[in-house]
């Protein structure tokens, strides 16, 4: 995350973009690319959506709208002084908390 982080710092400051650079700007354009993203899945079957992801030029396409999505992720965080890893591990401890394997194998996870 920091090599991300702190490559898009530098393609930032040499163009002089820091003042664009509020988490609410960052937040749209964050959307905007995870609306990119969704475009192309969107209409996939799911039952072949995996296949079809692997083959070209559609895995390019969502490859790069997925780097689009994490770039502004990455940004968001550093604009509002967010470690991605931390909490995203703990995110993801606190799930296993909250969906022990012997009650939720199999089983989607409800809404609360």
């Amino acid at each position: 995350m920091n090599e991300i982080r702190d490559a898009a710092r530098v393609f930032i400051a040499e163009r002089d973009w820091q003042q664009f650079q509020d988490p609410k700007s960052i937040l749209l354009a964050l959307v905007g690319e995870v609306g990119e993203l969704a475009e192309l899945l969107q209409w996939l079957p799911a039952d072949g959506a995996r296949d079809q992801l692997r083959e070209e030029p559609l895995h390019t396409r969502v490859s790069e709208e997925m780097a689009d999505v994490l770039v502004y992720l990455v940004g968001l965080a550093d604009q509002c002084g967010v470690d991605l890893r931390s909490v995203a591990l703990t995110k993801i401890q606190a799930s296993a908390d909250k969906y022990p394997t012997d009650q939720h194998r199999g089983v989607a996870p409800d809404k609360t």
